[in-house]
């Protein structure tokens, strides 16, 4: 939803993002800022800094920075308006309720009684569960070692001996049958009319990222079939959309989120501490699902098991990761079957040295190719050969596939020309890449002009938001037109009219861009890390440099220009003064 500039500033200024970031982390204040070990990647010392008078926070680490929406979207991985929706909630301020068509209150107030009656289901089977009904499965939880805890944190429930029981309930709460039905809770048949299919089960409730009960998952006590049961596809649970265990592992901060096979995987390594790990929904892995683990991390561990089934499902996800443009890396479960089984057998310092040793993926599929062929026989050999280069086939980018060109080579002892020849000869046939160029030398190339003129106008903002004074000093010699790039130049302008208003509000500023990237480079802008000079006239002889080295860049810039800018001329004149001037003025930062 659309929110006007002004309510989002508001929301914002009753935010003070101090108060909200150490709602989150513990923040100990430590000259004019306050600091703590960044959440949003692992470290021990300290180097998240929040700025009380800037509004906003960065991480020297890791580079992170923006203002109390980005964190608050960043942390929950929230859109933005669902960022402004929970600060307008904690600083009390009424957001304009959406305007609906007839057909879209309809629809969304179905979706709503959907989730309704899912919770109220999810209701009874947890006190289903905790009742002398629900013995059995009660004991059956506790010989698989789940604490009390655990259970209540993933809501585990019994479904009674009668599928009656649940419609029962249902109706008593008031929801009708062709609701119960289209939340995939029972099924009408003319014998027994309407009864759930979920009977002497302990029932998994299925949850979406923001911890609404969408569907179920049941395993059946006794000998019973299907072993398990889910939720059929209903208009708020799609399996190929949702990952089991998401809801918790999103805000694990682990730097990666592990797929497992089962509930019970992802729920034992929970309790041992793994909150980052996830399960499909009955189903194989998906590519929207690839997608939706985009939005959290960029490394996924496969935890799949380690029958052949396992592997199958590893090497398939292996592909679907690498097309979303994620890192995968394959825990190895031997001699144990799935991380339930292994955790109970060897504990939890064991499983975080497996991760810690997770296989690279694509040395994962080398390896499992190697296994086909009998490597003692030359033919199989090199037909095993022909397989890597093929697999080297798959890499769009030559450095990358140059690089594990040379890994391979390495580690199967295969001559690294050989193996060059074997790729561009299976490219050549097929067409699928060209030979990766090796560079000449090892000599890497200087900053290009462009990105040096880019970091000397990003120093110069955080110079001015730091030290704010030093503007009424140099608003002589430059305007937000000698910002060459475009987001930069938004940025300027807006803080330039503030500043000239009397205003300092860098903060607001982030948020008058909608697009999260956008709001991200914005936000580094004010963050730049700044050079560290000792000595007064060090600091003001870079600051010099820096505003000199933008207005020259400028100017160069209309320069360029004056044959197809009808402004450029103006820009140019100005500019030659200005570093005129400039060339012989002192600017002291007093």
């Amino acid at each position: 939803m659309y929110y006007p500039e002004e309510l989002v500033e508001e929301v914002r200024a009753k935010n003070d993002i101090v108060d909200v970031v150490s709602g989150y982390v513990r923040l100990q204040k430590k000259g004019g800022n306050y600091w703590a070990c960044c959440p949003f990647h692992g470290e021990k010392t300290p180097s998240f800094s929040v700025s009380g008078s800037k509004q906003m926070y960065h991480c020297f680490g890791c580079g992170v920075s923006g203002n109390v929406y980005t964190f608050v979207m960043k942390y929950e991985n929230y859109s933005f308006p669902e960022a402004v929706k929970q600060l307008a909630d904690r600083a009390g301020v009424k957001l304009p309720e959406m305007e609906y068509t007839e057909e879209q209150k309809a629809r969304a107030g179905r979706r709503a009684r959907l989730l309704e009656v899912n919770k109220e289901a999810a209701k009874f089977f947890y006190y289903q569960l905790r009742s002398p009904h629900g013995t059995i499965g009660l004991r059956y939880l506790q010989k698989r070692e789940l604490t009390d805890e655990t259970m209540r944190r993933f809501g585990l429930g019994y479904a009674g001996k009668s599928g009656e029981e649940l419609v029962k309930y249902l109706r008593s709460r008031g929801f009708e049958d062709d609701l119960i039905k289209e939340a995939g809770l029972a099924n009408f048949s003319e014998r027994h009319g309407l009864m759930s299919q979920f009977w002497n089960r302990v029932m998994y409730p299925i949850q979406d990222v923001n911890n609404r009960v969408i569907g179920f998952g049941g395993r059946v006590m006794g000998d019973g079939e299907p072993k398990y049961l889910n939720s059929p596809e209903t208009p708020v649970f799609d399996k190929r959309r949702n990952l089991y265990g998401l809801n918790f592992a999103r805000t694990a901060r682990s730097g990666n989120i592990i797929i497992c096979e089962g509930y019970m995987d992802v729920i034992s390594m929970h309790q041992a501490g793994f909150t980052q790990a996830v399960a499909s929904l009955g189903t194989a892995f998906t590519p929207e699902q690839a997608n939706l683990l985009r939005r959290y991390t960029d490394t996924v561990l496969l935890a799949y098991d380690s029958d052949g089934a396992g592997v199958k499902a590893a090497l398939r996800g292996i592909g679907i990761l690498r097309d979303a443009g994620l890192t995968a890396r394959v825990i190895n479960m031997k001699p144990h079957k799935d991380p339930d089984e292994f955790m109970k057998a060897l504990g939890k310092e064991a499983f975080q040295e497996r991760i810690d040793q997770a296989e690279n993926s694509f040395f994962f599929e080398i390896r499992m190719l190697e296994e086909q062929h009998d490597m003692s026989d030359p033919e199989s050999k090199t037909k095993f050969h022909r397989e890597i280069a093929r697999k080297l086939c798959e890499f769009t980018e030559d450095v990358e596939r140059d690089n594990y060109l040379q890994a391979v080579a390495e580690k199967y002892f295969i001559g690294i020309e050989n193996l060059r020849k074997l790729v561009v000869s299976y490219a050549a046939q097929t067409g699928l890449a060209k030979p990766a160029e090796r560079p000449r030398t090892g000599v890497q190339q200087k900053n290009s002009p462009e990105e040096s003129a880019r970091r000397a106008q990003r120093l110069l903002l955080t110079w001015i938001t730091d030290e704010p004074p030093a503007y009424e000093k140099i608003k002589k010699y430059i305007s937000a037109e000698d910002f060459t790039e475009e987001l930069y130049q938004k940025v300027a302008e807006r803080l330039f009219a503030d500043m000239d208003a009397g205003r300092f509000n860098p903060a607001g500023i982030i948020s008058t861009f909608e697009d999260e990237e956008e709001q991200h480079e914005a936000a580094e802008l004010f963050n730049t890390n700044l050079p560290e000079l000792g000595t007064k006239q060090d600091r003001e002889k870079a600051f010099h440099d820096i505003l000199f080295s933008v207005k020259k860049n400028s100017y160069e810039y209309f320069s360029a220009r004056l044959g197809s800018d009808v402004n450029a001329l103006n820009q140019v004149i100005a500019g030659k003064k200005a570093l005129e001037e400039l060339a012989k003025t002192h600017i002291s930062l007093d």
